[in-house]
Order: C-alpha cells, then sequence, then structure tokens
C-alpha cells in the first residue's frame, strides 16, 4: 500500500495533471520520477503536490504542478536539446528538464532563489544543470537553445529570448497582465520568423528581473 506521500504524488499526476491534458508518457514518467515535494521549502512540504502556487522569494512561486506538466508536454524536449531557463524558482522545472534534455542553463536575478534551486537540483543527483545569477530578460546571448522555458510571465514576449531559439526551436512564456495572460508556445521557424501557439488562459506572478 503506498504511503501518504505517495498517495498525494499519484493523485497529483491522475486527478490534476491528467485531466489538464498532459498525456505524453515521457512528461508522467518525468513527474512522477522528479520528487516534486524534494524542491519544497520545510514548511511547505504540506503543499507539494496541491494545485496551488507554492511560495517563493522575491514574490516570485512555483507553477502549480498542470502548469508544469502542461510547459513540459508543450515543449516536446528530447534528450539532444540545449536548455534554457529563465526564472530557477525552486529548481523543479530545471530537474524535470534536465531529465527529459541534454543540459540545462537556468538564469535567475534573484540570488536566494538560485541558491534554493542548486542547492535542491544537486541534492538529486542532477549534474546537467548550470545556474547562474543573471537577468535572462536582458542582452543577447552568445549560444542558440533548441528549448526555452520562462517559470514567470511578462507583458511581452522579449526579443532576446526569441533570437536565442535555434531554427525549430520551442518556448513556453506566459505574456499578458494580470488578470488576461496567455501561455504561449513560441517556435522559430526562420531568420526571422516565428510562431505563436496559445495553448491556455492564465494568471501567476511576473517575472522578477
Amino acid at each position: 500500500m503506498m504511503n501518504s506521500p505517495e498517495v498525494a504524488k499519484h493523485n497529483m499526476i491522475e486527478q490534476q495533471i491528467r485531466p489538464w491534458e498532459v498525456l505524453d508518457s515521457q512528461v508522467l514518467d518525468v513527474l512522477n520520477n522528479v520528487d516534486r515535494a524534494s524542491f519544497v521549502k520545510d514548511h511547505y512540504k504540506g503543499l507539494a503536490y496541491a494545485d496551488c502556487q507554492i511560495p517563493l522569494a522575491n514574490q516570485t512561486a512555483m507553477f502549480p504542478p498542470i502548469v508544469e506538466g502542461r510547459l513540459l508536454q508543450a515543449l516536446l524536449v528530447s534528450k539532444d536539446d540545449s536548455i534554457l531557463e529563465i526564472g530557477s524558482g525552486s529548481g523543479y522545472i530545471a530537474a524535470c528538464l534536465a531529465t527529459l534534455g541534454k543540459q540545462v542553463l537556468s538564469l535567475d536575478s534573484n540570488e536566494e532563489n538560485l541558491r534554493f534551486a542548486e542547492q535542491n537540483a544537486s541534492q538529486v543527483g542532477l549534474g546537467n544543470i548550470e545556474f547562474k545569477l543573471a537577468n535572462g530578460l536582458d542582452g543577447e546571448y552568445d549560444e542558440l537553445y533548441d528549448v526555452i522555458a520562462v517559470t514567470g510571465s511578462v507583458v511581452q514576449v522579449p526579443e532576446n529570448l526569441k533570437l536565442a531559439l535555434n531554427p525549430g526551436g520551442r518556448m513556453f512564456i506566459i505574456e499578458g497582465e494580470s488578470p488576461v495572460m496567455q501561455a504561449l508556445l513560441i517556435t522559430r521557424t526562420g531568420d526571422a520568423e516565428w510562431t505563436r501557439q496559445s495553448l491556455f488562459e492564465t494568471d501567476l506572478p511576473a517575472l522578477q528581473a
């Protein structure tokens, strides 16, 4: 018989994430195997599998599990993908992306969040994530990425992130202002061409630059 945390994690996947049309078996395996509770501050452990935002430093928060599931499914991460994450948060999304892909560079402008994320990822034994203190919304990137995940909302999709995508690269980002925001999948289809696919409506905290 499963213990209580295992039951809660099972219910998160079966009662929250699957009903929100996250059906990719690889993504569901990652959500099952990367334990979300390992990325939550001690006094919020009881909420690790709940359908809610979990507070972090600097007025940021972990996405609800359903949003994390949709993010991972939309990005279609493959084992050879190079990944850029804007907003390290708790390190949970970076850990899921690192499990699916080749290498993750995770940027955060808040040192408390960055160190928390780095510590959490290290404790679960993931060595293919680099954490760096930086504002990912500023400046040009020296490298291009197959996948970009932005873990907070922005008023408008930043041009520097669009330009940081490889041809065929995908970006998950939430655009808009409260209470009306859209989760988008941006795909680079040419040197100066991108497509925008609206995935769902939401209202989540702004990315803190």
